[in-house]
């Protein structure tokens, strides 16, 4: 519990963070299709960070069980894949970073999926 509430309230900060950067550091510097990657990799953070920190209250609340556990690693996996690869892309252009960006996708459904097999299961 204590854990993913550690992991989704460093995970929103660095949003905000990354975010703020974005906004004020890159503008100018990127190309508006870069800047708006860069938005896309803040915005999802934020959502999975707030993920994360519901799987932490969601854990005290429940017995210790697989489900809510591999769904919290699973959309950290997820915040690194998806939005790291985003914010790479953003300032490299390397555009084979894209073809990271799904695994990270992949991550955020199955995390999902977890939280509801594990409601269903357990609420």
């Amino acid at each position: 519990m204590k854990t993913f509430i550690l992991i989704g309230a460093i995970n929103a900060f660095l949003a905000v963070a990354l975010g703020a950067f974005g906004a004020h550091g890159l503008e100018g510097k990127l190309e508006p299709k870069y800047l708006e990657t860069w938005k896309t990799a803040v915005t999802y953070q934020m959502f999975h960070a707030t993920g994360i920190l519901i799987i932490g209250i969601i854990a005290g609340k429940l017995p210790a069980n697989a489900l809510i556990s591999w769904s919290g690693w699973l959309m950290l996996i997820g915040i690194i894949l998806f939005s790291g690869s985003l914010y790479v892309l953003s300032v490299t252009k390397i555009s084979i970073l894209g073809a990271i960006t799904p695994l990270g996708g992949l991550a955020f459904l199955a995390a999902w999926v977890l939280m509801m097999v594990a409601a269903v299961k357990y609420l």
